[in-house]
């Protein structure tokens, strides 16, 4: 089976508002602010079950997030132990028989601001959203990236360089998706940090 190795990212300390974003909306073993953490995601989907048993017998770390779809698969792993997590992430590479140079470098599919968003947009993001409350007047970033996995990685970047409320993010499917909110200032800092994370990864174009 050829794979491919479509997200590769190490969160050095996943920062408070991931983290429980991800422990409100995963199914696993959920994280805690400031571990260490591994995106992986690879194509066809269904190798992601190989991946997630390479990963939790080589070293101890825990899995919050395992998707399986047609298309793609995607396994978040986590741990105090940065080193854990990193041995986990080798252990994958060989598994597979890859580089971390021959992840697919990221693009940038979508980003815009929208300012002083109206009280009706606030609402419908709200009734569709998992995570913080974006209220009427904050500004709101928008962002899409390709391969999905790496929404996660930009959102921990701005969350991480700007005081803003992480309203959703999506790191899996065709393309993930970050919503984020909060004051124009802020917000203006917290695209830049995340799109400055994007575009600083390297890997090969797809």
């Amino acid at each position: 089976m050829s794979i491919t190795l479509r997200t590769y990212t190490f969160l050095d300390s996943l920062q408070p508002q991931l983290a429980s974003f991800i422990g409100k909306t995963a199914r696993g073993f959920l994280p805690l602010p400031e571990m260490a953490s591994l995106f992986v995601e690879i194509a066809p989907g269904i190798a992601v079950n190989q991946v997630t048993d390479v990963a939790l017998k080589a070293a101890d770390v825990a899995p919050a997030i395992q998707i399986v779809e047609r298309a793609f698969g995607l396994l978040e792993v986590h741990a105090e132990d940065k080193g854990a997590v990193m041995s986990a992430g080798r252990a994958i590479l060989n598994d597979l028989g890859l580089e971390e140079s021959e992840r697919v470098k990221p693009r940038i599919a979508t980003k815009q601001i929208i300012r002083s968003i109206e009280a009706y947009q606030a609402q419908i993001i709200n009734r569709n959203s998992k995570g913080m409350l974006i209220l009427p007047g904050d500004s709101l970033f928008i962002l899409e990236t390709s391969p999905a996995g790496y929404a996660a990685f930009a959102a921990n970047e701005a969350e991480k360089a700007a005081d803003v409320k992480l309203v959703e993010v999506r790191p899996f499917g065709a393309f993930g998706r970050l919503w984020m909110s909060g004051s124009e200032s802020e917000i203006d800092s917290a695209a830049a940090a995340a799109l400055a994370a994007i575009e600083g990864i390297s890997g090969v174009e797809s």
